[in-house]
């Protein structure tokens, strides 16, 4: 096997099962002896990025993340990233999404993917027997394979070793997988070793194994750095596995779950993949889900919601059951209670949208705006930090930022929050049934009571008392005729 990893080309399309065709037991299954080393210490040049290559992003979390969340999901209990280069980032990272349950050792010089494991080694819990090896590169990878690999090795106490393997439509540059009549792996061939029979096989090695730690720390100890590069690589200790008598092999058919991400097209690509992998697994909890949706792993979708095309939800976003988000729905950290609806192009983020509502089209909900029961929120309305009590409306062409609305108050087409004052932000109140006219401007701080009217085309610079009509117009004058002769001296002065 190369010690470079890249993208695979279409594999055998079939789901992933182990040597004997049984089906993956639960990752339950007894794992307190399971640790797993992720190799994460790497720069990945061709991201061409000054941050590691394991931190860019796929589906709005790290490509470690989704190693490591595969791994816990295997019924992996301790583990232990490899870092290096900017590694503290990576550090940070890791703590933000695992908190203490991701560990890190470091790798201060890059010295080949067996220096890795040695560098991980003293870090992993001294219970775990069995250790999986995998690689921060790999965010497509399934949990549901990491079982059936460890199910392998427990199955067999006699291996020392087990790995993944996979079938590719053009193996050129890969190690070749070599068995021996009972199944197991007897060598990884380089290409350049390969026999012109050999150069056919298809089945090469992704870099995934779990191993037996007894054997594992002998075989790491007995490493030597002889290649052209001068690095200590693992696959020499899975070469000592076979020696000592065939390493587990598990074919993974889904040969694109096991590539690595070299550079950003390569991302961009596996991405896809994921944004397809959860749109498919809500779909099965009973969602409705149109094609473009982009669905962030982190998001929750409850059963019968319906997301339609072209609609991204990223982040802490939780969409209840009932609810419809319409084309083009774009939702940062946003909370969106049943039955509610959004309708097409609405832009919002860490609001909280509440059951029955109606928002849209074209609204933005910026941060802190929370919309009652009921409420609806229409057309070129902005809102930032305000909430809408149950009922309330403002169907039009509004700006409401730092205000609360009281329950089944009406706001008219045009009006504005005028909240800041050019160094303060200041808040706008209204009570419960209050009706404000179209093209009012509510200057900050300032309250309407409960049941007042604001008349069309107020400016509000005082409070208004409940049940109150404030109203405050330049008187209107007609001047007969005068139309006539304002033209007449327009047209003059133009000279046409």
């Amino acid at each position: 096997m190369r010690q470079g990893r890249g993208a695979f080309g279409a594999g055998i399309s079939c789901a992933a099962m182990s040597p004997n065709g049984s089906t993956p037991s639960s990752p339950d299954a007894p794992a307190s002896v399971l640790a797993a080393v992720v190799l994460a210490a790497g720069q990945g040049t061709r991201m061409k990025s000054k941050k590691a290559k394991v931190l860019h992003e796929l589906c709005g979390r790290a490509m470690v993340h989704h190693v490591v969340g595969a791994a816990f999901a295997a019924g992996v209990k301790d583990v232990v990233v490899v870092v290096g280069f900017d590694g503290e980032s990576v550090r940070s990272a890791l703590s933000a999404a695992f908190g203490d349950r991701a560990r890190t050792a470091e790798q201060a010089e890059q010295k080949g993917t067996g220096h890795a494991v040695q560098c991980a080694m003293p870090s992993v819990s001294p219970s775990a027997e069995l250790v999986m090896v995998l690689c921060g590169d790999t965010p497509l990878l399934r949990s549901a394979d990491l079982v059936l690999l460890r199910d392998a090795i427990l199955a067999d106490p006699s291996a020392p070793m087990a790995m993944l393997t996979t079938f590719v439509e053009d193996p050129t540059g890969y190690g070749r997988i070599l068995r021996g009549a009972d199944g197991r792996v007897t060598a990884i061939r380089e290409h350049r070793d390969c026999s012109p029979a050999e150069r056919e096989v298809r089945e090469i090695n992704p870099g995934v194994y779990v191993v037996r730690r007894a054997f594992l720390e002998g075989a790491l100890a007995g490493l030597t750095p002889n290649n052209a590069q001068g690095e200590l690589y693992f696959t020499d200790a899975v070469a000592a596995a076979c020696a000592k008598g065939g390493t587990l092999a598990v074919t993974v058919g889904d040969a694109a779950s096991l590539a690595g991400i070299n550079d950003r097209a390569q991302l961009a690509a596996a991405e896809e993949v994921l944004y397809q992998r959860i749109a498919d697994d809500w779909r099965r909890t009973g969602v409705t889900i149109r094609g473009g949706a982009r669905i962030d792993a982190s998001v929750t979708v409850e059963p019968e919601a319906t997301i339609g095309p072209n609609v991204v939800l990223r982040g802490a976003t939780r969409v209840g059951a009932g609810a419809s988000l319409d084309v083009g729905v774009v939702l940062t950290d946003v909370t969106v209670a049943a039955g509610a609806h959004v309708l097409p192009y609405t832009v919002a983020t860490r609001s909280t949208i509440g059951e029955g509502a109606h928002v849209g089209p074209f609204s933005h909900l910026r941060p802190d705006s929370v919309l009652g029961k009921g409420s609806h929120v229409g057309n070129f309305v902005e809102t930032k930090k305000t909430t809408l009590h149950e009922g309330a409306k403002a169907n039009h062409l509004a700006y409401l930022g730092d205000g609360e609305i009281g329950a089944g108050a009406n706001v008219g087409a045009g009006t504005i929050f005028c909240n800041y004052d050019g160094f303060q932000k200041h808040k706008t109140t209204i009570g419960a049934g209050a009706f404000i006219g179209s093209d009012s401007q509510l200057v900050a701080p300032i309250t309407i009571g409960d049941g007042a009217y604001v008349g069309t085309g107020t400016t509000v610079t005082k409070d208004v008392p409940a049940g109150a009509l404030a109203i405050g117009r330049i008187p209107q004058e007609n001047k007969l005729g005068y139309a006539d002769r304002l033209r007449a001296r327009l047209k003059a002065r133009s000279g046409k």
